[in-house]
């Protein structure tokens, strides 16, 4: 019997929130759909948190995703920066626990290297491989980078908890992708 799982990755911000769904069937990943939440013309913090949290919730009845995975903020040098990422992060899992769905938070230094196998790969890297892995159609490509990052999110939790099936390539890593996919990579 088919079980299908479905992964709601979050790449939290205050600017920009990115997400992915992603269904997995019989251990296979599909992308369903990503985007991201455009938080700029909200000039209250408090407005866009509370818009964080109503997105969620909507993203939550759409898909009814089984797992949330997030990022995790990461230390920076701006204090101020990392509580407003913190609170979006809040938002997004205040949502989540809203609607009892279980919650895996992912630094992005292991999404990056679940995804690419490298710790330091760009965000453009990141998509790159994405939409290598998920056969993402050019044209389903998001400019926003924020959108990869929360598919990423997803993926990096299938990853990890999903043992996934072989699909008859495999890379050592980011430099090895390129070099077997010449032409497939923005910016190569």
């Amino acid at each position: 019997m088919t079980r299908e799982r479905i992964i709601l990755g979050v790449d939290p911000g205050t600017i920009v929130m990115g997400y992915g769904v992603l269904t997995v069937e019989d251990r296979k990943p599909r992308l369903t759909t990503m985007g991201v939440l455009q938080l700029d013309r909200y000039e209250d913090h408090y407005l866009r948190l509370r818009r964080i949290y109503e997105r969620m919730i909507s993203l939550i009845e759409e898909y009814l995703p089984n797992e949330l995975a997030i990022e995790a903020p990461f230390f920076g040098k701006n204090v101020q920066s990392m509580l407003k990422l913190g609170r979006a992060q809040g938002a997004a899992i205040a949502a989540a626990l809203n609607r009892d769905i279980p919650i895996f938070e992912y630094a992005p230094l292991k999404i990056k290297l679940a995804i690419t196998g490298n710790g330091q790969a760009s965000k453009e890297q990141v998509a790159g491989m994405l939409q290598h892995i998920l056969h993402i159609p050019d044209q389903n490509m998001l400019p926003q980078l924020d959108a990869t990052d929360g598919l990423a999110a997803a993926f990096c939790h299938f990853m990890q908890t999903g043992r996934p099936v072989a699909s008859g390539k495999s890379y050592d890593g980011w430099k090895d992708f390129v070099a077997k996919n010449p032409g497939k990579v923005r910016g190569s």
